[in-house]
């Protein structure tokens, strides 16, 4: 499969702007002479510069008066506003488009296509596959991305690797990508989990209160892993034990990445949106729209791999780098209202439109039953409409998006007001109540209340929605230097 003249020049931005980023040591000498009369002045630690990352804009630290600040009894909205605090970090000018999420599809695609030409069940080529380092020693065997796929004109075992990863659709004939082989599998250490005092492997270090005795038992640890079972069926398991060491904090996830375009049919009851089911996602006339039918934790799978992506490609394999994440909910609202409290959408004022031009701020459904009052029927291309105060295009309405943040009824009373963040990671055991996570902005099917800045509404990690997409973020490192937010 060829990529389109759209998608060969997002990748060619996307490799030139990461190849930019450019890591820079400060060396600190180690020594402790006495050159400076004996003085203690400091060893400098390493540092790196940063530059914008591809896409991104910088939104500065600052605070807000988070939720609605006025009751209202019409939508049973109650006053809640309360004040935090959010560090700076980059955020996606725009949603996560179709365009990129198919770089993830076709990369995963692509790597399964690498292992079966390394396999000797299609030819054994270890030429795709890394399993010494330069100085001949063994290491953990990894893909060869240098090595290229022979799309064209590929022996037998190549064809045969190559057309694995498709399928003939029995009813048109036509040839398709096998969505159900296309499993992302990734590894997160849980650095919150592993740095609190209670789950330190050192018993003596968990409570620095000496009139208790040092603790005998090691605390229950779970973490989450995975599997695909001999049918090729994703097996999630949530394994609880007592605490052993560090890997007790790494989780393994496999998550399938292929959007669920029936969401366009079953997010409808008897509406003909099969163009949509057929074209939104392959069709490249929506290259530059939002990505949907994704969830909460395909989302999570493409912030990973994100990572991976720049890590791999500033050849810094094994080096810790800020990664690509979902924003808290906390960063998505302030965001979105520009670090202005008063303000209840992106734009200052309480309504979508000018008053004065009848102009439309943002993609929602202006009337009942009309939705393309505002010039678009579904979604729209991202930064169509004019951005808010921060650089960020379609805070609202268009999709809404997913946080980070697991949803409760009383997240708010449970999170600080520094950086506020509520996190569960529910197992698969767990009540289905427990799997609701944070979603905010409104969407394109959204009336103009709903696509408010202040509003919290929630879905379910798994669920695949045509009204749900996301963007990423990225803390900043180091001071913030950008736009200020307004008081």
């Amino acid at each position: 499969m060829q990529c389109s003249k759209t998608m060969k020049k997002y990748l060619n931005l996307a490799g030139s702007s990461l190849m930019a980023l450019a890591l820079l040591s400060s060396c600190a000498s180690g020594s402790y002479s006495s050159a400076n009369g004996g003085e203690v002045t400091g060893v400098p630690a390493p540092t790196w510069s940063e530059p914008t990352p591809y896409g991104m804009v910088l939104v500065s630290r600052g605070s807000i008066k988070a939720g609605p600040q006025e009751a209202d009894s019409l939508w049973g909205l109650r006053a809640d506003a309360r004040g935090v605090s959010v560090d700076a970090f980059w955020m996606d000018e725009t949603e996560v488009t179709n365009a990129k999420y198919k770089q993830f599809v076709f990369w995963v695609r692509d790597s399964i296509i690498r292992e079966r030409l390394a396999d000797p069940a299609y030819g054994g080529n270890e030429e795709y596959k890394i399993e010494e380092d330069r100085e001949g020693n063994p290491i953990t065997p990894r893909l060869n991305w240098s090595k290229a796929i022979p799309w064209r004109n590929p022996d037998e075992d190549e064809q045969r690797a190559i057309e694995s990863v498709y399928r003939t659709n029995p009813i048109t004939g036509a040839r398709e990508l096998d969505h159900e082989q296309l499993n992302y599998r990734y590894e997160i250490y849980n650095h919150t989990e592993a740095a609190k005092r209670k789950n330190r492997v050192n018993r003596e270090r968990r409570d620095y209160n000496t009139d208790r005795p040092t603790p005998t038992d090691d605390p229950m640890i779970s973490k989450d892993t995975a599997y695909i079972d001999d049918n090729g069926v994703i097996q999630r398991r949530t394994i609880t034990r007592r605490l052993t060491g560090d890997y007790d904090f790494v989780n393994t996830y496999i998550v399938n990445v292929y959007p669920d375009t029936t969401a366009w049919i079953n997010d409808f009851d008897n509406a003909y949106n099969e163009p949509y089911m057929r074209m939104y996602f392959s069709h490249g006339g929506y290259n530059d729209y939002p990505v949907v039918g994704v969830s909460w934790e395909q989302a999570n799978a493409y912030c990973n791999w994100r990572t991976d992506f720049l890590r791999r490609s500033i050849g810094r394999e094994g080096v810790y780098i800020e990664p690509y994440r979902l924003p808290t909910e906390a960063e998505w609202e302030f965001a979105a209202r520009a670090g202005v409290s008063d303000n209840k959408y992106p734009w200052e004022g309480d309504l979508p439109l000018t008053e004065e031009k009848g102009c439309f701020y943002a993609n929602f459904k202006p009337q009942e039953g009309n939705y393309v009052q505002d010039g678009h029927v579904i979604t729209a291309k991202v930064g169509t409409y004019s951005p808010n105060d921060f650089g960020l295009y379609d805070m609202a309405g268009n999709v809404s998006e997913w946080t980070s943040t697991a949803f409760t009824e009383s997240v708010s009373t449970l999170t600080s007001d520094l950086n506020p963040e509520y996190r569960y990671d529910a197992a698969m055991e767990d009540p289905y109540k427990m799997k609701r996570k944070i979603v905010r902005g409104g969407s394109w099917k959204d009336v103009a209340h709903n696509i408010r800045s202040d509003l919290r509404m929630w879905e379910y990690q798994n669920e695949q929605r045509s009204y749900i997409g996301f963007r990423c973020v990225r803390s900043q490192i180091g001071f913030a230097r950008g736009q200020k937010a307004k008081k």
